[in-house]
């Protein structure tokens, strides 16, 4: 997969199928598009495109937003690329290219710079200056501009029930199991390793801290996990404990890993950890040996999980 840093970038000069979105989570419901959009691409010797947009609009236009994604541009890129999409374009979101009037983006973007001879879209798609275009607007574009238009009704859609804003809902609280049903794969946090306080270690469970760049990436509710990640060709289980640290007077957020089975020095290298489960609430015990304790318990909880 090519990815291009804006539209104006673009310089492949073949017919291309497009679908056009911002795809957080790029779970089981945008994946009908997607599929949808390979297929005809490849059925017909095009190019199957994906247009996004970064930052999300809503972080652009609405000034108090506090929208998290769940997906990084990284992930992002890495779950279409695993579908077989060709090309991820990556349009810069601003107030000015918000501006831009229905006929410029379909004439200038998709026709004369995307070579788009289909776009599939869901019916709800929405465009141009204060999104005031709709489906049946695209469809009447296609006939003057040459492109087909294929829409995936609200009946197809509306029968997966699933929503960024469901699954951003369910990781806040803590409901990994149904987030990871709507995704169709584990919910992912990718960063690098750093230099903790030694806690970990000092109780005889020595961690992982992840720190991860992207503040506007969502970190799920606070609380012990099972994870999973793949660490130079092996698949490694262990838990994840989000939070403060309180038993420790903790004040920053931290995410820390301890891996079952698995010693090697991974500071400073870039990990995906794959969250499986969610095992409980973070506590604050009252003493160091309380906080031991209640940890080998989570490791026992965990193994048995990943055992069955």
């Amino acid at each position: 997969m090519v990815t291009v840093q804006s539209i104006s970038k673009y310089d492949k000069n073949q017919a291309s199928v497009i679908t056009i979105g911002t795809f957080d989570g790029v779970h089981i419901g945008h994946k009908l598009i997607l599929e949808r959009l390979i297929n005809d691409a490849r059925l017909n010797n095009r190019v199957a495109a994906v247009l996004t947009f970064f930052p999300h609009p809503r972080m652009v236009l609405q000034k108090d937003s506090d929208l998290k994604l769940l997906n990084t541009i990284g992930e992002k890129k890495k779950i279409l690329e695993e579908l077989g999409i060709d090309y991820l374009i990556i349009q810069p979101f601003t107030k000015t290219f918000s501006r831009l009037s229905a006929t410029a983006f379909v004439r200038d973007m998709l026709v004369n710079a995307l070579h788009a001879k289909k776009v599939i879209i869901g019916y709800d798609h929405r465009f141009g200056r204060n999104r005031n275009a709709n489906i049946n607007d695209l469809i009447a574009f296609g006939n003057t501009l040459e492109f087909e238009v294929e829409e995936i009704p609200a009946q197809e859609i509306e029968a997966v029930a699933v929503s960024s804003t469901k699954i951003r809902n369910a990781l806040l609280e803590g409901d990994v199991v149904t987030a990871n049903s709507y995704l169709g794969y584990s919910y992912m946090l990718t960063g690098k390793i750093v230099k903790g306080k030694g806690l970990g270690r000092q109780l005889g469970f020595p961690t992982a801290n992840l720190r991860i760049e992207e503040t506007y990436k969502l970190i799920p509710k606070n609380g012990a996990y099972v994870i999973e990640s793949h660490i130079k060709g092996q698949r490694v289980y262990g838990m994840m404990n989000i939070g403060f640290n309180p038993t420790v007077d903790g004040q920053d957020q931290s995410i820390e890993i301890h891996f079952l089975d698995f010693k090697e020095n991974l500071y400073n290298k870039v990990i995906q950890i794959n969250i499986l489960q969610w095992i409980r609430e973070e506590q604050k015990f009252d003493t160091l040996d309380e906080l031991k304790e209640q940890l080998k318990k989570d490791q026992e909880t965990t193994r048995r999980i990943i055992s069955a």
